[in-house]
């Protein structure tokens, strides 16, 4: 929810009961078979039940879902089941309630649970459970989502941050499906991959012997266009034929202007003819003007087509139109890309600020080689030197690009297949494995290594004086147990390692000691911390944030007393596993 909250659309904007169903009645006559009710929240619209009556009474529909915040699910859901709804989805982005209250700025986590265990109890199988995951805010919950698919019939659904107006998008805070499932398969390397239908928009996953399962939806990161079969009528009735495109037709004004069923199919077809076979791409995205569908209050439709409505051209024969503007239509689109490239922008990527061709050429290059990497930084001011900064993800194959550079900028790279030769740039050390041969931060992949037990121990010590020593021992500093609190912090801070140090990896942490004593000689604490996982890359990281963030905590609690505190002897004391073999500190 924005902190702003959203402005409701007004009741004589949205479609009522009746033009809901003759609109579905029309869709499913033209062959659809599924009919979802989303939102915004579904269930805060009063006729929603009856709604959900009528629809069922439609011949030939046979699926009715909805999606749901969950907070009203656990009261609604036996009617809505006797009405007709046979598939449920509930939104549910973490399972700390803090969080929950901090995202959805009200209370209501215990009302969501309680929905989905009565989902369950009611029979249905799988109860879909939505959950998107963002940087920063709930990735670290990814195992215990996965954990949640254990003794519930459930089907977690992990979704990838999207772009929409209002939700503050920022590729850094996008997980990426390939990010998430080699997360969980450090905790779970026995994740099996399941068989999914043609147009299914999830891959899925089952941990043998689970009840449940989970599944990806890689909106961002492999998009699925080419197979989706959804139409979307929004709460105020326009007809948007992608999620990520900004063009809507109002069914509704058309209905309410008295048109004929016939030309609504025809206007329907003309909408579907033009939905293009794949969108635009995340950055792309994240620059247009395409109102969330969560602002939508309370109904939206979404209409799943047959199989034979995904071609390219669409059956022109199903929406009673024909398809001969179809090779106009693709030698137009030709023509629109290469106006792009010679207007120095490239489709699905950033407009690039540079005038000289032989850079043109350099960064298409660069964006071509790193697509499927990460995120590409250009610089804006024309006049400045070139330099291209990227951050890259893993290694791809080279990408030829048929253009080459008459001079190559101090620092950079740049080859081609043909000429098999690059400017020479300077070398990362060997002993570097946090940069790539450019010298740039890139994360390690870990992906080959085998599994091991891995275990590391750290220490830091934090001098306090002689008066702060004396309270925290006789447990009198006004900010409560100092060692108790600070022991917590460390235990905190070994979990959430991966988001504070940019380069290491999410590991599942099969067990964190966090054990502080006081040492009278030097009035200090001594704190001592070890890590253990069972995974392809070590734990030195999380052993020693721990290590910090207990002494920190130590600092935090006593700095009423005195400044005067020293924190001092940070380090990595001992560590086994791994290819590099043991380590310990003399």
């Amino acid at each position: 929810m924005p902190e702003e909250g959203v402005q409701l659309t007004p009741k004589s904007e949205l479609l009522t009961a009746q033009e809901i169903i003759t609109l579905a009645r029309l869709f499913v006559k033209e062959g659809v078979e599924k009919i979802r009710l989303t939102g915004g929240e579904p269930l805060i619209r009063p006729d929603v039940v009856d709604i959900v009556g009528q629809l069922n009474k439609l011949e030939g529909l046979k699926t009715i879902a909805i999606t749901t915040n969950g907070i009203n699910l656990a009261r609604l859901l036996p009617r809505l089941k006797e009405a007709g709804v046979n598939a449920v989805n509930i939104s549910l982005d973490t399972l700390v309630p803090a969080k929950y209250e901090f995202v959805v700025r009200r209370k209501g986590f215990h009302k969501v649970m309680e929905g989905i265990h009565k989902a369950t109890e009611l029979g249905y199988r799988p109860v879909k459970v939505n959950c998107v995951v963002m940087r920063g805010f709930n990735e670290d919950e990814l195992l215990g989502f996965v954990e949640f698919t254990k003794d519930l019939p459930l089907d977690v659904r992990f979704i990838e941050y999207m772009p929409f107006d209002g939700n503050k998008w920022n590729f850094k805070k996008m997980v990426s499906y390939k990010e998430m499932l080699d997360t969980i398969k450090q905790r779970w390397p026995e994740l099996e991959k399941l068989p999914c239908e043609a147009s299914s928009t999830a891959k899925s996953y089952k941990v043998p012997h689970f009840q449940g399962q989970i599944s990806f939806i890689t909106s961002m990161s492999e998009h699925f266009c080419g197979s989706c079969n959804r139409l979307r009528i929004t709460a105020d009735g326009n007809l948007k034929v992608c999620l990520f495109g900004s063009s809507e037709v109002s069914l509704r004004d058309h209905l309410r202007s008295g048109a004929s069923q016939e030309e609504l199919v025809e206007i329907i077809g003309a909408a579907v003819s033009r939905k293009k076979k794949q969108h635009a791409g995340m950055f792309n995205i994240s620059q247009m003007k395409n109102r969330p569908m969560i602002l939508i209050e309370p109904v939206l439709l979404s209409f799943p087509l047959r199989q034979d409505a995904l071609q390219y051209p669409p059956n022109s024969k199903q929406w009673g139109h024909t398809s001969s503007h179809w090779p106009t239509l693709r030698a137009s689109l030709s023509k629109q890309m290469e106006k792009a490239l010679l207007k120095n922008k490239l489709p699905g990527q950033l407009i690039l600020p540079v005038s000289h061709p032989e850079q043109q050429c350099y960064i298409r290059t660069r964006i071509l080689q790193t697509q499927l990497r990460g995120f590409c930084v250009f610089q804006e001011d024309p006049s400045s030197t070139f330099d291209t900064k990227c951050l890259e993800a893993s290694p791809v194959g080279q990408v030829s690009v048929d253009c080459q550079l008459k001079e190559a900028s101090p620092g950079s790279e740049f080859c081609t297949r043909d000429s098999a030769s690059c400017s020479d740039v300077p070398r990362a050390s060997d002993n570097l494995t946090h940069t790539d041969e450019e010298g740039r931060a890139t994360m390690v992949d870990v992906g080959g290594k085998p599994d091991s037990r891995r275990r590391a121990v750290a220490g830091a010590v934090v001098r306090l004086g002689e008066k702060a020593f004396g309270m925290v021992r006789q447990n009198q500093m006004k900010k409560g147990d100092v060692l108790a609190v600070a022991q917590i912090a460390g235990i905190q801070g070994a979990k959430l390692t991966s988001q504070l140090i940019p380069l290491c990896h999410n590991i599942p942490l099969s067990h964190v000691e966090v054990s502080l004593s006081l040492d009278e000689a030097r009035c200090a604490v001594v704190i001592h911390c070890s890590c253990q996982t069972w995974g392809k890359t070590g734990v030195e990281m999380e052993a020693l944030t721990a290590a910090s963030l207990a002494a920190l905590t130590v600092y935090d609690m006593c700095k009423a007393v005195t400044h005067d505190i020293v924190i001092e002897e940070v380090k990595l004391l001992s560590k086994t596993g791994g290819q590099r073999g043991d380590f310990s500190r003399a």
